[in-house]
């Protein structure tokens, strides 16, 4: 399926992006954008900025919409990861900071403890930077959540990516009541924390469908959204089974704010989870918790 024009993206020139390139194969450091070949890697690298993906990059999960490479061996995790991931936020000049992780089944807490020595390390070297994790939904184990929310992140994401009809197929190891339940207990848990999820569209679903999750997830005090275009990594993922046109994207856009009550929807073909992500610092300080 040819990709319509508002979805081509030009390519990222090296000397725009190669001081982040550069910075993080000098500290070793997994970024999301690379990993999971995300299209707004030029316009990220080149702002300074990027979503760090800590104990990866490998994924003890298979979804099939998902770049990151399948790995079900126990690994280790690396005890130096949190300050490099610290020196990087302070190297890089970040006053937002987005941390995320690959699924972690292997481990007892999920990795919910290398999420919380990344907080202090970011804390310790850049106490002025604002953190957002954006976690996986620790098979359901809640001390492991608690454990996160302890740490007291300033937003907490965990993406809902798609639609109940759709989750056997495109997340056949994660369970859509399962992560309407983790986003609900953060807000129980930490009111002052602010919640976000995201969503693909284009994999199957009907827009009365994605107005249902939209809904869903208001109803679980979810504050800020994201939608974006699924676009198939390649042959052996999940195909696009429509691209969905910009002003669409303005009504979920409109109806979440509007009719729903979200404090903020992003939504557009080429957003995704992390994209424009520091700009939750405004939303802070126009709705304070």
């Amino acid at each position: 399926m040819l990709k319509p024009s508002w979805l081509r993206v030009k390519a990222p020139q090296y000397e725009r992006i190669g001081g982040v390139s550069d910075l993080l194969a000098d500290l070793k450091l997994n970024t999301v954008c690379e990993e999971a070949s995300c299209p707004n890697i030029g316009e990220c690298f080149a702002g300074g900025t990027a979503t760090f993906l800590i104990m990866g990059p490998g994924c003890t999960r298979s979804c099939p919409y998902c770049d990151i490479d399948f790995d079900k061996s126990a690994r280790p995790l690396d005890n130096t990861e949190p300050a490099r991931l610290g020196e990087a936020v302070v190297r890089m000049g970040l006053s937002h900071v987005v941390i995320t992780s690959v699924n972690r089944d292997d481990l007892s807490d999920g990795g919910a403890s290398q999420f919380v020595t990344c907080i202090d390390e970011v804390r310790q070297r850049s106490p002025m930077t604002t953190i957002e994790l954006l976690i996986p939904d620790f098979c359901g184990d809640w001390s492991a959540l608690s454990t996160v929310l302890e740490a007291e992140p300033h937003v907490l994401n965990h993406n809902i990516e798609t639609v109940p009809s759709l989750y056997k197929r495109v997340r056949p190891q994660g369970m859509y009541q399962r992560s309407l339940d983790l986003l609900r207990r953060v807000k129980a848990f930490s009111p002052k924390v602010y919640t976000k999820s995201g969503l693909m569209v284009g994999l199957g679903e009907t827009d009365a469908e994605i107005l249902e999750v939209m809904a869903d997830l208001r109803m679980n005090k979810v504050d800020i959204l994201t939608i974006g275009q699924y676009l198939s990594p390649g042959p052996k993922h999940l195909p696009v089974h429509r691209f969905v046109d910009p002003d669409l994207f303005k009504y979920y856009k409109q109806e979440g704010e509007v009719r729903l009550g979200f404090l903020q929807v992003v939504s557009s073909p080429l957003t995704r989870s992390s994209y424009h992500a520091g700009e939750v610092q405004r939303l802070m300080r126009e709705h304070p918790l």
